[in-house]
């Protein structure tokens, strides 16, 4: 296990020395944070959706997510992009770096979230809206080869595995064909697995997310655009700062902080275990786990607080750094107050 971990603290290392510096064009999540948002932009964002849906996509509006926060505890209170396109169906666009264990269970929640908000009371079930949860992850999710996966609802019978379908008064009724369009659907791209070789249009977007360039051959939809608006040298002096901050924290602050609470974890059970085995019963042994995890979620802790410390003795505000270690504002206001900055 030990070696594991070693491994894989190697292994980010090697991936931020390897991360472009982005000097060509901004990153997506960037620009969807600060530039996509205008409308002027939407263009970018529906070529990236157009190739990725196999349809034509216009938006319709970039919806406000931080106003749909219900607490400060909420953990899916930021998201990169909520847009609505023109058949008001939602479409969610996630960036993540930091390798997150329970990634799959985030999609679920904010795919729930956001079609719960929509539904008015007395809404009829007919209104609910449609929900796309597009996640382009650098990090492997899952034990798979490819670099995009698609994941849709269907039901299959138990005895005769045939497929249920809508009838025909349920297709008039939703007007939808099959019942997969009633259901939210999910887009995974891992652009960790992605060979550098474009073979298509969606291949072309995936090259950029990666690479943070284009190529002059590619012809996808959107990346044209892209090419013209999002380089790095357009952004103001203070924007350049920022994004630059971004490159530098958010890449390999998020590494340390997933490594601080991977080994913290991994010293609490080997903590754990040993004591157990020491007591020599069952009980022993479970309560010294349960110690020894929860001494190792602590010092997973108190090294990310120590990170959110160092980033506000830099000058980093409150929502860069809630952004970067997942701390509330709240959270972080407290240890400024405590450290006397």
């Amino acid at each position: 296990m030990k070696k594991t971990l070693n491994s894989q603290k190697k292994h980010l290392q090697t991936k931020q020395k390897k991360m472009p510096n982005a000097r060509t064009l901004i990153s997506l999540d960037w620009a969807m944070k600060k530039i996509l948002r205008n409308k002027a932009n939407f263009d970018i964002l529906e070529g990236f959706l157009s190739e990725l849906l196999k349809r034509d996509i216009k938006i319709k509006s970039i919806l406000e997510s931080e106003s749909n926060r219900d607490n400060e505890n909420d953990k899916y209170n930021r998201v990169d992009i909520l847009a609505e396109n023109e058949n008001s169906e939602i479409v969610i666009i996630e960036v993540q770096f930091a390798n997150q264990v329970d990634y799959f269970k985030r999609m679920l929640y904010g795919a729930s979230k956001a079609l719960i908000e929509r539904m008015e009371r007395g809404m009829p079930y007919k209104n609910i809206v449609k929900i796309y949860s597009v996640n382009i992850v650098y990090f492997p999710l899952g034990d798979g080869s490819d670099y995009v996966y698609h994941g849709t609802q269907s039901f299959t019978g138990l005895h005769n595995g045939d497929v249920l379908e809508l009838t025909e008064k349920q297709k008039k009724f939703f007007l939808k064909e099959n019942i997969e369009d009633l259901f939210p659907e999910y887009y995974i791209l891992d652009v960790t697995k992605f060979n550098n070789i474009a073979k298509d249009p969606l291949d072309e977007w995936i090259y950029y997310l990666k690479n943070y360039k284009i190529e002059d051959s590619f012809n996808a939809k959107g990346l044209k655009a892209a090419n013209e608006k999002l380089k790095y040298y357009a952004l103001s002096e203070s924007e350049q700062r920022a994004y630059d901050r971004m490159v530098d924290y958010e890449r390999i602050e998020m590494s340390e902080i997933e490594t601080a609470f991977m080994d913290g974890e991994y010293k609490g059970r080997e903590e754990g275990r040993e004591e157990g085995r020491e007591e020599g019963r069952e009980e022993g042994r479970e309560e010294g786990r349960e110690e020894g995890r929860e001494e190792g979620r602590e010092e997973g802790r108190e090294n990310v607080r120590q990170i959110a410390l160092n980033l506000l003795k830099r000058g980093d505000s409150i929502d860069e750094i809630s952004a970067i270690t997942n701390l509330t504002s709240a959270e972080i206001d407290e240890l400024r107050k405590l450290s006397l900055l």
